[in-house]
């Protein structure tokens, strides 16, 4: 062989290890940045589950009734779910780890002063209040912008499963957080906030110097051309978007309400202590996030079946609410019907996840996203204080009530609810930056009815 040649050949080869070193760098990079975004809403569910088992303890401590402490839960969701759409909209606009990074540092901020005002104020329930508000506050760039990077980040059957992984974390940190609550509480009530603080730092600085999100994130597109693409967005799918929102909402509402009725009885009336309190609320969202990330593997290679999976787990809340109605003071019972609880949480959850984030191209998908997390939020807000006030009046009408709930979120997705709309963004941008593909399934379906894939 001439040297010439030689060389052609070397450089060829070069090119060739150099390229697969650039694709085995990308992968490294995507998969370093999904571990990150996991711990955002990890972190972010633990503001709130970890908080359920100490409730009692904090209402001893302070002097406050059940309605006061719920609305610890409220201070924090509602402020988030209101500001959403705002951070949805400036992550559109300037990028998602911009907007992540500080919405961390504010987090951990409201914990540091719901944390000080828990340890140095005689009356501290004001100082917590304003606490959680604060952390309302970061949590409104968080979690909804984390799951709308993954779906920026990975596209055609990649994006079902790392979609799942950001829910099975929120669902792991619903398992973590109630053991953990549990068991720091038993050194003091105001212990977590000190644990939000000191996670949020470096979470943080991973999110600002490690973190990569794809190019075409961020474009500053013009207003009138991103409210065009907006309103076109919810003119050809808006029922199918919004019984999504829904049926998000709905599930967050059940699933908080009752870890919340459940911290009540089992500490009132059945004296549990407060580290086993603390395993049984694990239980349901156990089973969450284990379904979670199934589903998302699951639904990798069968994204049309997205609608069932929701519809399928609505179906196991309806069941779970309608036992509860007649036999919640069986403890057996009401451990068997909370794990299935979490399975239905974790069958409709990635599966909305997964409709919902594809129903936007990449310039728009912050938005989209983020009302979806801020009906989630609100779900939340809601379930403590409404369970809190039915359960004082009956427990039969308060599981009644979250089977009508259930049942009629399921009849709206039955009815308007559709995997081929919200997976095949129209209208809206696509998701030209990402190069995403449909999913194959969905194309092989239209060339079988003789439908054009393009």
């Amino acid at each position: 062989m001439s040297t010439q040649t030689q060389a052609r050949g070397a450089t060829k080869d070069g090119q060739t290890g150099h390229g697969g070193d650039e694709a085995g760098s990308a992968k490294s990079t995507r998969g370093r940045t999904l571990l990150i975004l996991a711990g955002v809403p990890f972190l972010m569910v633990l503001g709130n589950s970890m908080l359920f088992p100490v409730f009692p303890k904090l209402q001893t401590a302070i002097g406050v009734g059940e309605m006061q402490t719920s609305l610890l839960v409220t201070a924090f969701s509602i402020p988030a779910g209101l500001l959403i759409p705002v951070a949805g909209y400036l992550s559109d606009r300037f990028g998602r780890r911009v907007i992540m990074a500080p919405g961390v540092a504010v987090f951990g901020l409201g914990a540091l002063i719901a944390a000080l005002s828990s340890t140095f104020l005689p009356s501290p329930y004001v100082g917590l209040i304003v606490g959680r508000v604060v952390q309302g506050i970061g949590a409104a760039g968080m979690s909804q912008l984390a799951m709308a990077m993954a779906a920026d980040l990975f596209g055609g059957n990649a994006r079902p499963r790392a979609l799942g992984s950001i829910e099975a974390a929120n669902g792991l940190g619903k398992v973590v957080s109630p053991v953990a609550g549990g068991a720091v509480g038993l050194i003091a009530w105001f212990v977590p906030f000190y644990i939000f603080a000191a996670l949020s730092l470096p979470l943080c600085l991973a999110l600002w110097v490690l973190a990569r999100e794809p190019k075409g994130v961020g474009t500053k597109i013009a207003v009138g051309k991103y409210v065009s693409r907006i309103t076109s967005i919810f003119a050809n799918r808006g029922r199918a978007l919004g019984s999504g929102l829904l049926a998000g909402a709905a599930v967050m509402f059940l699933l908080f309400g009752t870890l919340f009725f459940l911290s009540e009885t089992l500490e009132t009336r059945f004296h549990m202590p407060q580290f086993l309190t603390g395993l049984i609320l694990a239980i349901p969202v156990a089973a969450m996030s284990g379904t979670s990330y199934l589903n998302g593997l699951f639904l990798a290679r069968r994204q049309p079946l997205a609608r069932a999976a929701v519809l399928v787990g609505l179906a196991l809340l309806v069941a779970v609410m309608g036992v509860l109605t007649a036999l919640h003071g069986s403890r057996p019972v009401m451990y068997v019907a909370i794990s299935f609880l979490g399975l239905g949480g974790g069958l409709a959850l990635p599966a909305l996840n997964l409709l919902i984030t594809s129903t936007a191209g990449a310039q728009e998908r912050g938005l989209i996203t983020s009302l979806y997390g801020a009906v989630r939020f609100f779900g939340v807000a809601l379930g403590p204080p409404t369970f809190g006030v039915i359960m004082k009046r009956s427990e039969s009408l308060l599981f009644g009530a979250g089977a009508a709930v259930a049942g009629l979120v399921l009849l709206v997705a039955f009815i308007w609810l559709s995997s081929r709309q919200l997976l095949r963004p129209r209208g809206g941008g696509g998701d030209r930056q990402g190069g995403e593909r449909r999913p194959r399934a969905v194309v092989a379906g239209r060339r079988r009815r003789g439908v054009p894939a393009g």
